[in-house]
């Protein structure tokens, strides 16, 4: 839906915000933000769909944020937030060995949010499509309780790498150290202020995290996203391929952002092996094959499941629904 086709609804106004102003003043300021030239878009906002050029194999995904679970107002600005779910949205893409084309976000706002505030979380979501050469091309805003933030993203993807292709001999990579995300979040729920640059780090990758767009993952035999974690994704792909992933722990701390973010868990008394193995939401990619670059953790082995970690407590999981 374009956001011209906005209509009120049952739970909705003419006058979606509570800020004085209207809900064109806010379309207005989306159509400017999201306005292109680029020729692959034939129509784009401004009618009840937009008309894009696509591919011969197109791949598309969806993600969505929601207030208080994947964000929070206070600790991260609109532009981070914006910038977080469509680098979410992005990465499943290239999860699949794929280029992210086109982005569509679907807002609901609660009615007390600032034009300003809304024009920065629109900035945010341009920011990072265009780091990935992607448009955002419509959408849809409505009123609700709290802020949701919905995106699909369309791609191409002519030869896809998915989960089920890693083959016994491949070995492992990471396009980069996980676990930044994770010790943000730690240092926010545990209202910890450090003046270091690790500390700063962690606190931007948790409020906006980094892709690896220079990354070239193409010749991959399986890959993921890493945005649950390393152990939950990880385990997906062996199950998907039949395998076992026998990971080497000595072959992370090759990595050059290791000793800080190890020597950062030791200041804060946190493990490092809970960020890294545990954490989600750094959209770092897994990926099995030959000669691939990025940072070597292990080998593909017969067997299952994941293998290799030496520690004293398994790393838990975030999950949307814990048993």
């Amino acid at each position: 839906m374009s956001f011209l086709s906005l209509r009120p609804n049952a739970i909705s106004c003419p006058r979606l915000m509570a800020m004085g102003f209207s809900e064109s003043d806010v379309i207005s300021v989306l159509q400017k933000i999201f306005a292109t030239q680029d020729p692959r878009v034939h129509l784009g906002i401004g009618d009840d769909a937009a008309v894009v050029a696509t591919s011969p194999r197109s791949v598309v995904s969806s993600d969505m944020a929601v207030e208080g679970v994947h964000f929070k107002t206070e600790w991260s600005s609109a532009f981070d937030i914006g910038r977080k779910i469509t680098a979410a949205n992005v990465a499943d893409i290239l999860a699949m060995g794929g280029r992210c084309d086109y982005l569509v976000a679907a807002v609901s706002l609660t009615g007390t949010e600032e034009l300003g505030w809304i024009e920065n979380l629109a900035r945010g979501m341009h920011h990072e499509a265009t780091l990935a050469g992607a448009v955002i091309v419509g959408g849809d805003i409505a009123r609700a309780s709290q802020i949701v933030i919905a995106m699909t993203a369309v791609g191409t993807a002519l030869e896809p790498i998915t989960r089920s292709g890693a083959q016994v001999g491949d070995s492992i990579y990471l396009s980069s150290l996980p676990g930044w995300s994770a010790a943000g979040l730690e240092l926010l729920t545990r209202e910890i202020s450090l003046n270091s640059l690790a500390a700063d780090m962690a606190l931007s990758q948790f409020s906006a995290p980094t892709l690896d767009y220079a990354i070239n993952f193409s010749g991959a035999s399986a890959m993921v996203d890493l945005s649950d974690s390393l152990m939950v994704q990880g385990g997906q792909l062996a199950a998907a391929s039949g395998v076992s992933l026998a990971l080497n722990q000595t072959l992370f701390a090759k990595s050059d952002e290791f000793n800080e973010l190890n020597n950062l868990a030791t200041e804060i008394n946190a493990d490092v092996w809970q960020w890294i193995l545990g954490g989600g939401e750094d959209h770092v990619l897994l990926a099995t094959g030959k000669n691939l670059p990025g940072l070597h953790i292990g080998e593909v082995v017969a067997g299952s499941g994941i293998t290799g970690l030496e520690m004293e407590i398994a790393p838990v999981s975030w999950s949307h629904f814990q048993p």
